[in-house]
């Protein structure tokens, strides 16, 4: 399935402070934390934003296209959400939604993804996480381009935290089953990572 009214858009622009270095290149297996992430969602959308401040990555493929955060400082994953939007905005596309993923979440199942797209056509709010238990899940969202603006003035006014914004907005949460959707276990330090190198190798 081709989705074409969302822009499937991989958040990846972070500092990796706890890791030592950008996660988003370290290779789990013979791929990229980047790159697990794209082969899950490359088939679903038309075109994919990569929002990343390393300048060093290089993608050659027509329908993947990379940008920086739209503002300098790396201020987190809310200013990757506005950059995706600006980007739309600016090269004139007509994608109503922008659905985000983390760079550094390699075991999700993209049966999450068609999750997120569904509420893109019959929910009625402008904002959904996905949710597994207890856990709510804030870069795997979907956001309406109609929050763009709000969302920029909020930024001005020193919003940072994704958690803290969502709740200001108002937002609705897709309950997910882990056994379905697979483990959203995130990467931030070296240690995690050696527990998904021994999680990957069981998999294979």
């Amino acid at each position: 399935m081709i989705e074409n009214n969302i822009l499937g858009t991989i958040l990846a622009g972070g500092k990796s402070r706890r890791f030592g270095f950008d996660k988003s290149t370290v290779k789990l297996g013979d791929k990229t934390l980047l790159d697990h992430t794209l082969d899950k969602i490359v088939n679903k959308f038309s075109e994919i934003l990569v929002v990343t401040n390393n300048n060093d990555i290089k993608i050659n493929k027509r329908n993947i296209f990379l940008i920086n955060d739209c503002i300098k400082g790396q201020l987190g994953p809310l200013v990757g959400v506005l950059s995706a939007m600006n980007w739309i905005k600016e090269n004139k596309k007509k994608y109503s939604w922008i659905a985000t993923f983390p760079c550094d979440t390699p075991f999700f199942n993209i049966s999450a993804v068609d999750e997120l797209i569904k509420k893109s056509i019959d929910g009625n709010k402008k904002l959904y996480f996905l949710r597994s238990g207890d856990k709510r899940h804030n870069i795997f969202g979907i956001w309406s381009l109609k929050l763009r603006d709000t969302l920029e003035e909020d930024i001005k006014k020193k919003f940072r935290k994704v958690e803290d914004w969502a709740n200001k907005i108002g937002l609705e949460t897709i309950n997910i089953d882990n056994k379905k959707h697979g483990n959203f276990i995130n990467i931030n330090t070296k240690k995690e990572f050696e527990e998904a190198e021994q999680q990957f190798t069981k998999l294979k």
